[in-house]
């Protein structure tokens, strides 16, 4: 797999009927690894080892409701209150990010009303905080700690 913009970090991996699986610690499962996992399986080590956000407070691709259509969110970190703290897109190293990247967190956003936000591909990383009452984002240059209340 193609090295990211990330620290190095151990993974654990299997093959299985000519697949690769990569570990996923948040799920406690093996899952086949994709370009788009591969960027995933990076931004929770970096959620868990950089930020050391609680692993408890993680979440992985869960399915949300937008517009009465089901979506799949990549990567959530709540709060202890459950409100949601971090909201992640993540996309394969290949695809670039663009506006429509943007909007696409921005509607699922208009669901889980998190309060930071981040876009990656594993080779570019932007983090946002929101602002409800003027509805738009603002850029920032690295996500805040995790503050555990």
């Amino acid at each position: 797999m193609q090295k990211l913009n990330f620290p190095a970090y151990s993974f654990r991996f299997k093959n299985s009927e000519n697949k690769v699986f990569i570990f996923d610690e948040i799920r406690k499962k093996f899952v086949v690894l994709t370009p788009e996992e591969w960027v995933r399986q990076h931004v929770i080590q970096f959620l868990l080892v950089e930020k050391r956000y609680s692993k408890s407070y993680i979440n992985v691709e869960k399915s949300i409701k937008i517009n009465g259509l089901t979506k799949r969110y990549d990567v959530v970190v709540f709060q202890p209150d459950g409100k949601l703290f971090l909201l992640v897109e993540c996309k394969a190293p290949e695809v670039n990010i663009s506006q429509h990247t943007f909007d696409q967190i921005a509607r699922y956003n208009m669901v889980l009303e998190s309060e930071y936000l981040m876009v990656t591909n594993g080779l570019n990383h932007y983090f946002c905080q929101m602002d409800f009452e003027k509805e738009h984002y603002q850029f920032l240059r690295e996500l805040p700690d995790f503050i555990n209340q």
